[in-house]
């Protein structure tokens, strides 16, 4: 059986990722959701993305490799 690739974060996935992070990443991503009106789940998947792509909005136009 082959995984279905998601080009999106759930907000289930958002919050294990969450839950997972120091409590001070989680206070400061969860009040950045809140700053700009934004799911915290679309917050998660960009901190993620830029991180590995700093010319990615999300995911879905994350070329890791590319913004370094």
């Amino acid at each position: 059986m082959q995984a279905k690739l998601q080009e999106q974060l759930s907000s289930a996935d958002a919050e294990v990722i969450l839950a997972r992070l120091p409590e001070r990443i989680q206070a400061a991503l969860v009040s950045r959701a809140a700053e700009i009106e934004y799911p915290i789940e679309a917050v998660v998947e960009m901190a993620i993305a830029s991180f590995l792509d700093t010319e990615a909005l999300g995911f879905v136009d994350c070329k890791p490799g590319r913004g370094q």
